[in-house]
């Protein structure tokens, strides 16, 4: 007969597990892609409305000079920035490039460090 394991959690306590940098790379990736894809919609729609009339862009502008409205754009900016810094360290993955343990974690230090200075300077650009 066959002897089980006692030892083994009941259940897993999300907040004690170490996941690696890379783990976070991509799991930031696929929010940002989410982010994106959600923000897409309110910027067609301000797209549509600022390019049918003079009153339309009027108005979009001045709803744009709002704080929530420019602290939104700033996020929508952020999730693009990120996404993109990503997706560059996949493609760049996907030509054999930083595909080691190594490689991987210096990868993804190096997304933090070049998004987090991209949304910097978004972030001046907005304000």
């Amino acid at each position: 007969m066959m002897t089980v394991n006692n030892q083994r959690p009941v259940h897993l306590d999300l907040r004690t597990i170490k996941l690696p940098i890379t783990a976070y790379t991509s799991i930031l990736h696929r929010i940002s892609g989410v982010i994106l894809f959600g923000g897409l919609i309110l910027m067609l729609w301000a797209l549509d409305v600022s390019l049918a009339s003079e009153q339309g862009f009027e108005q979009v502008k001045g709803v744009l000079d709002n704080f929530f409205v420019k602290l939104i754009t700033w996020g929508l900016l952020s999730a693009l920035l990120y996404h993109l810094a990503a997706g560059v360290r996949h493609m760049l993955m996907d030509i054999d490039i930083g595909e080691t343990l190594q490689g991987g974690r210096k990868g993804s230090k190096i997304v933090f460090i070049v998004s987090g200075v991209l949304i910097l300077i978004a972030g001046i650009w907005v304000w």
